[in-house]
């Protein structure tokens, strides 16, 4: 069954991996992003929207819905990463990684809302690290932390709609950025962006339409 998805944040690497599988799964697809779309791409592309700004993102699912026919599924990618300790980084930074993480990930829903069916269904990207949280991590852990609180929340409250909601929690996932950044970890439980992509594909389908409400953790054996 084809479904009509928009993928938020959908030209970084993970949301590459996702429009790739999707497109051979042969569903129609829209990207909303403040990138622009990279070469080839196949769908539509809605570029230069920041996905913190409530008004644009309502303006482009609306031509979205409009250009695909409407819209079944959405999966928010958009967010950013940082590292740095409580005591030397900067308290403007728990305000970026919400920002990034939770606020993108909110309006997105919200802004989905007005068109998603029964039967929709909505992925959120967590991570693995909001549990254990080590040093360095807290701002980024809080705010995906955050991710899976609104995950759980909305789950709740969609229920009665028929629409799911569900998150992928990868540990790290195997892009050049993060390898750049730690040239010295063991990868071993690393996730391919691929591999994340399939999974993603799996929540939004009717496959799993007896999930909802659930955080995926994504690990693979060392």
């Amino acid at each position: 069954m084809a479904l009509k998805i928009i993928v938020a944040g959908g030209f970084g690497v993970l949301g590459r991996a996702v429009c790739a599988t999707l497109a051979e799964e042969r569903h129609s697809m829209a990207v909303i992003d403040m990138a622009a779309a990279p070469e080839g791409f196949g769908g539509i592309a809605l570029e230069g929207i920041d996905l913190a700004d409530e008004a644009a993102v309502i303006s482009a699912y609306a031509t979205a819905a409009q250009a695909m026919g409407g819209i079944d599924a959405v999966v928010n990618v958009a967010g950013g990463f940082l590292s740095e300790t409580v005591a030397d980084g900067s308290i403007d930074n728990w305000d970026r990684m919400y920002r990034m993480n939770v606020r993108t990930a909110a309006i997105s829903s919200r802004a989905a809302l007005q068109h998603l069916p029964s039967g929709g269904a909505i992925v959120n990207v967590g991570a693995a690290a909001a549990a254990n949280v080590l040093t360095g991590m807290a701002p980024y852990a809080a705010s995906k932390a955050g991710v899976m609180a609104l995950t759980e929340g909305l789950a709740d409250e969609l229920r009665p709609r028929g629409i799911r909601v569900n998150a992928v929690l990868p540990t790290i996932l195997d892009t050049p950025a993060n390898r750049k950044d730690m040239p010295d970890a063991d990868t071993g439980n690393w996730v391919r962006p691929e591999a994340a992509a399939k999974v993603i594909a799996f929540l939004l389908s009717p496959q799993s339409a007896c999930i909802t409400g659930v955080g995926v953790k994504l690990s693979l054996a060392g």
